[in-house]
């Protein structure tokens, strides 16, 4: 197999800059080229893992199988009316990318994700989320392979199970291969700006009437702010989940921390914000050997330059038993861990 290659470095290809190594590697730009490493693993009887953008990843160990790179690409206009239009986009695309095109093409609904890292078909996964919008509010449907009985499957929006940073694939994690993802956009712009950091941007911008493509360049200015590039410093995002609590649980803390920041979700369930609890617990700019605490957003944990994944899950299990001894509130680590 032409694009099989060995013992190469993990370091370019995850956004916390771990450096591991696979033992066995491709860079798959075809349906072809992905069922034929697949295959390979199976003759070789070792297993494999699927590796996107690796901007949800910690690396905490060689791998010493195969390592299967999702690198296709291309976007199709499937249907369209007065309305809508909708899309299928191949699973390597970047998101961020993405995004800014369709924007261009004047389809909205993807801006309050701008600026995500990651590709495509790993966005539905987690069902990334920003400001208000998760991708599960957009995606119409998608198209999988089952690495198990090698069958191509479409899945409805319902199928895909969505909530909160969750999916069918990520319960199932390694079975389902998303080959591409059908998105479902306005043509007539229904904007979302509940959350107050994109109204004050705007405000401060002098925008009272926003297009889409102000809201993703807001949106861009805002996460800039707070979050570092991963080219110039490297992590994963937000690697801490807001926790779902009760709303007894919120005025309860909110006795003893007036300025605590949550949002309703429900009469019985509330989200707090993660990033002000580890603040409050004294982790923001924290840095143990090349592993840190973000100084701008303590939501984000940094590598330095040479913490190892091992070190940055260290770092994080402490920040959990500070936050779960302070609040009595459990964090739940976002990116996947291997």
């Amino acid at each position: 197999m032409d694009a099989l290659q060995y013992d190469v470095s993990l370091k370019p290809y995850n956004t916390l800059a771990i450096d591991v190594k696979a033992k066995y590697f491709v860079s798959a730009q075809s349906l072809i080229q992905i069922q034929q490493a697949l295959a390979f693993a199976q003759a070789q009887g070792i297993p494999f893992f699927l590796l996107g953008g690796g901007s949800n990843l910690v690396l905490t160990q060689d791998i010493p199988y195969l390592v299967l790179h999702i690198a296709t690409k291309g976007i199709q206009v499937l249907s369209e009316d007065q309305q809508h239009v909708t899309l299928e986009v191949q699973a390597g695309e970047n998101w961020h990318a993405f995004v800014q095109w369709s924007l261009a093409q004047g389809w909205s609904g993807l801006e309050n994700l701008s600026l995500i890292p990651g590709t495509v078909g790993a966005a539905p996964v987690q069902n990334i989320g920003a400001y208000g919008v998760e991708v599960k509010d957009y995606l119409d449907s998608l198209t999988a392979l089952d690495t198990q009985t090698g069958e191509v499957l479409d899945f409805s929006n319902a199928k895909c199970q969505f909530s909160y940073r969750e999916s069918y694939f990520k319960q199932h994690l390694g079975r389902y291969l998303i080959l591409s993802v059908r998105f479902r956009l306005n043509k007539q712009a229904k904007l979302h700006l509940e959350y107050g950091p994109i109204r004050q941007q705007l405000a401060e911008e002098g925008i009272a009437e926003p297009t889409p493509q102000q809201v993703a360049a807001v949106v861009c200015t805002i996460r800039q702010s707070k979050l570092p590039n991963p080219a110039e410093l490297a992590n994963t995002g937000s690697f801490f989940k807001n926790p779902l609590v009760s709303t007894a649980q919120v005025q309860r803390l909110k006795q003893a921390y007036p300025d605590l920041i949550s949002y309703n979700l429900s009469n019985e369930q509330a989200k707090l914000a993660a990033g002000w609890l580890i603040e409050k617990a004294g982790w923001k700019g924290y840095r143990q050997g090349d592993a840190g605490v973000h100084a701008k957003q303590a939501l984000v944990l940094v590598n330095y330059g040479n913490a190892s994944g091992k070190d940055i899950l260290q770092l994080a299990q402490k920040i959990q038993q500070t936050i779960r001894d302070k609040f009595q509130v459990s964090l739940e680590i976002e990116p996947n861990r291997l």
